[in-house]
């Protein structure tokens, strides 16, 4: 068996046969289209908290997706049973669905020629496998590691949430009756810690983790802990501010979620319901000048790097926006037919999104801050992405003459995403990587800053 499916039930080879066996079926049974995506993973992850082992726990898991048309009607059904009866079970309830749905002038597998055509050892040239034989054992002592380290900073860490080790594989086989079968092995391996800071009515929580497909580029276990036992003791004493309108800067994890906000209101899905502010926005200014993003699925190691999106369609790099004009939306097939468009590549979502940083430490722009907040934790879903209205709950710290003065909690900042990607004055070079996103920190300027 190859070496990127070690540890898997099914061979890549296997996968195909499978994939295969759902194209050949549902063509015997009149499907005029059909889709299929046949996947496998597998991983444990073991959490310790207190220094002793609260959760094991193992997954091993496949499944089977198959999409088929009758014309332009469509049918899904799904199975996690790879026998041939069951294959075949579910490409007849697919069919039956779409015997019942209504004509869809937009619905159909991807143009052909947009295909990818590639081979499979590019995606191996992304290096987005890589097995980690990381023992229940060896995974134990690592989360103790990680927990110790974040009691040894302070007697005032009370208490924890618990520290994980986690690692996951898997594999898949894309295919569709265009011609199109190709997929590769991923993995993707994380550790985490919580914990709980305080005495008395003053208590206190914050977390860390770091993430990657390569566990040997994990963040130490004992500075996740670290730096998630400072994060709480910094939190004490927190305190509500009056309402005000300050700058606020995000902090990196917290800017990658405004980038994602953006996504939303720019992908297919929003735009073709108009439910978006960003509807009819290509070639505007939409962020400030100096903001540009470039998407670029073929990061070595990325996140969230493939060569082909959720449809076969091949992927490239591209600006998504460049001078703060944008230059294109995040559009599957279907999306895009809806609007008159051709696909972006994105069925199934953004790939590696980063964010051009700026030549400031997150220090240096606290330090450039006379008066104003540093938010690190949101919460809520406060985002109306029709008008571009955003209200969040929020906690961080607030700042005077460049220096942090306290923590507050039991705020709400608001602002609208149209003005908010405008008045993005400076970017940090603190980029952090979480999932498919790059992104430093950034201020804005001019938020409304709701206390008590």
């Amino acid at each position: 068996m190859p070496r990127d499916t070690e540890g898997f039930g099914f061979s890549r080879q296997q996968l195909e046969e499978i994939a295969s066996e759902v194209l050949d079926y549902a063509r015997s049974r009149g499907a005029s289209a059909c889709e299929t995506d046949v996947s496998e993973g597998f991983g444990n992850s073991v959490s310790v908290r207190r220094g002793e082992v609260e959760t094991i726990e193992y997954n091993r898991d496949k499944g089977l997706g198959v999409t088929v048309y009758l014309g332009q009607r469509k049918g899904h059904a799904s199975s996690s049973d790879f026998s041939r009866t069951a294959i075949h079970a579910a490409v007849d309830a697919a069919l039956s669905i779409a015997s019942f749905t209504a004509e869809d002038a937009c619905a159909g597998l991807a143009d052909p020629e947009r295909l990818w055509r590639g081979a499979q050892s590019v995606a191996r040239d992304l290096s987005l496998h890589h097995p980690w034989s990381v023992s229940i054992e060896e995974a134990t002592a690592l989360a103790r590691d990680c927990e110790a380290a974040a009691f040894a900073v302070s007697p005032l860490i009370k208490n924890s949430e618990g520290a994980t080790v986690s690692r996951q594989e898997s594999h898949f086989i894309s295919a569709n009756s265009a011609g199109f079968m190709d997929g590769f092995a991923s993995s993707r391996h994380a550790i985490s810690c919580s914990v709980i800071a305080g005495e008395g009515d003053d208590m206190q929580r914050d977390d860390w983790y770091s993430s990657r497909r390569d566990a040997s580029r994990l963040a130490a276990p004992a500075e996740i802990g670290d730096y998630a036992a400072r994060r709480a003791l910094s939190r004490l004493g927190a305190r509500r501010v009056p309402t005000t309108s300050v700058p606020v800067i995000f902090e990196a994890p917290l800017a990658c979620g405004l980038i994602g906000s953006f996504v939303q209101a720019a992908s297919g899905g929003s735009l073709y319901r108009r439910s978006s502010f960003l509807l009819d926005a290509l070639g505007e200014q939409i962020f400030a000048p100096h903001i540009s993003i470039v998407e670029d699925p073929h990061v070595v190691g990325g996140q969230a790097s493939t060569p082909f999106d959720d449809e076969g369609v091949a992927t490239g790099k591209r600006d998504v926006v460049k001078d703060g004009v944008l230059q294109g939306y995040f559009l599957g097939s279907y999306s895009a037919r809806k609007l008159g468009m051709q696909t972006t590549g994105n069925a199934g979502g953004a790939h590696n999104l980063i964010v051009a940083p700026g030549s400031k430490s997150l220090e240096q722009l606290i330090a450039g801050m006379s008066r104003g907040l540093l938010v690190t934790e949101l919460l809520g879903q406060g985002v109306n992405y029709v008008t571009g209205d955003y209200s969040r709950g929020a906690a961080g710290y607030w700042i005077e003459n460049g220096v942090i003065q306290y923590p507050v909690q039991e705020i709400t900042i608001a602002g609208n995403l149209r003005d908010m990607f405008k008045q993005i004055t400076e970017l940090g070079n603190d980029v952090v990587v979480r999932g498919g996103r790059q992104v430093p920190s950034l201020r804005i300027e001019g938020m409304t800053v709701a206390g008590g």
